[in-house]
């Protein structure tokens, strides 16, 4: 018994079959009745002819929307109509019956709908579109580190320190009060923002790592890029700089975006006709531009003359110290330069206590990915080797050194350089798919007084 994509791969040296599928259209006519299967292995449909002389004619005549049958049948070539063969039905077998309220019924739906419906969505062809792109990217990623002798790290959910000092951590708890000495741990605990502090004292060992996996965030925000869980690709290379950084970022979108290109070529493509026209033209300017580099101070200098000719930006006032929106990264990465752009050297007062001092002592060697369509999509830097400097600014963003005190501890055992960035999976997704909105590439999405399933 072969399933449906096999059989689109061999069908022509095939007489006969026998499969099991969903239905998901059942049309009768007076002579000749229509099946349509899917099994989920393919965005590909296989249309059943029956016919009343066809052996179990009355059960596939009250197979409803969603049932699961068994065709035993012939395959017949049909070239010049819409599908390349079909299966003339010999015996039709009803294994299971579908209940007549089906939610998914022949017709369009909306994804405000479908989201409370998370548990079935991933039947219809968008859903079964973004998730196996969705897996073909995740293989990809790990397949591009796992070539270059990364080391896959598994970094803790739960754990005693908030990577970026934002305080937007869920508090892990056994307790009904905030007595954290008496709790679990014996101290305060919270699921992870970032697996990169732990990261980092990987890469000092293998010299090169990867994290990927899921993150939390505590933040109370209902746009359409922001989830409370989410999945990061966190990877951490030792000996290496802020230029070699930008080097990694790019080879790993470029990469991972040519194999979906390579694999899930049906899918993109219906992506592109259902949910953003001129995706596989945006995605192909990704793939074949080299990615430009302006410094922040440059950037500000851009968008100032941008406002001066007339731009009209929702933030006009541009200095140096503002943090980018999305409206000025997607100007510069879509007006400006019309391809991936990264931004480096941001000033150190609007990034993380652990990125590495430029020497003039106002800016960090950070950097983030713009890319045209959603604005920043990467962010990475060089780390600080420099202890006194680490503890220096952990001080002046109210962090407690002693509470890092291993993390920071790293600069005094042999420290030469890390650098390392944060990819967030789901805005890749996205990003490939052409989805609205971050809800509609996770599985079950979890989100402000949303806890479904």
């Amino acid at each position: 018994m072969k399933d449906i994509r096999e059989l689109y791969l061999v069908y022509k040296d095939l007489k006969e079959i026998t499969l099991i599928a969903r239905v998901r259209n059942n049309r009768q006519g007076k002579v000749v009745s229509f099946l349509v299967l899917n099994d989920g292995t393919t965005l590909n449909d296989i249309q059943v002819v029956y016919k009343p002389e066809t052996k179990g004619f009355d059960q596939a005549t009250k197979a409803r929307v969603s049932s699961i049958v068994e065709v035993r049948g012939l395959i017949v070539l049909t070239p010049g109509k819409q599908q390349e063969f079909e299966i003339q039905a010999q015996e039709i077998t009803l294994l299971d019956q579908a209940i007549e309220d089906y939610p998914l019924q022949k017709k369009e739906h909306s994804p405000e709908f479908l989201r409370e419906i998370s548990h079935l969505r991933a039947r219809t062809k968008t859903f079964q579109a973004i998730f196996r792109i969705r897996s073909m990217a995740a293989f990809a990623i790990h397949k591009f580190f796992q070539e270059k002798n990364y080391v896959y790290v598994n970094t803790p959910i739960i754990t005693e320190n908030d990577a970026e000092g934002a305080g937007e951590a869920f508090v892990v708890t056994t307790r009904e009060d905030a007595n954290y000495e008496e709790d679990f741990f014996g101290k305060k605990a919270s699921l992870t923002v970032s697996g990169q502090l732990n990261g980092e004292a990987y890469a000092q060992a293998f010299k090169n790592i990867y994290t990927f996996g899921p993150t939390f965030r505590a933040e109370n925000s209902n746009t359409s890029k922001h989830a409370a869980e989410f999945w990061m690709i966190e990877p951490e290379m030792a000996f290496c700089d802020l230029k070699g950084n930008l080097e990694i970022i790019e080879d790993l979108v470029r990469y991972t975006i040519n194999y979906v290109f390579e694999n899930a070529k049906d899918e993109l493509d219906f992506c592109n006709e259902n949910l953003e026209e001129g995706l596989i033209e945006k995605l192909n300017i990704v793939r074949n531009s080299k990615f430009a580099v302006n410094k922040y101070e440059e950037v500000i200098k851009i968008l100032k003359k941008a406002v001066e000719d007339g731009h009209i930006f929702e933030e006009p006032n541009i200095e140096f110290g503002l943090d980018l929106g999305t409206e000025h990264e997607r100007y510069i990465c879509e007006v400006v330069n019309k391809c991936p752009t990264f931004v480096t050297d941001y000033p150190k007062e609007i990034k993380a206590f652990y990125m590495k001092q430029n020497q003039d002592n106002k800016t960090v060697a950070a950097a983030d990915l713009l890319v045209p369509g959603i604005g920043e999509l990467v962010g990475g830097s060089q780390r600080e080797d420099d202890f006194e400097k680490i503890i220096t600014r952990c001080k002046e963003m109210g962090i407690d050194p002693e509470e890092l005190d291993w993390y920071n501890g790293l600069r005094n055992y042999g420290y030469y350089k890390s650098a390392g960035f944060g990819l967030g999976f789901e805005r890749l997704i996205m990003y490939i798919t052409g989805a609205q909105n971050i809800r509609d590439v996770i599985s079950f999405p979890r989100t402000p007084r949303n806890l479904l399933f």
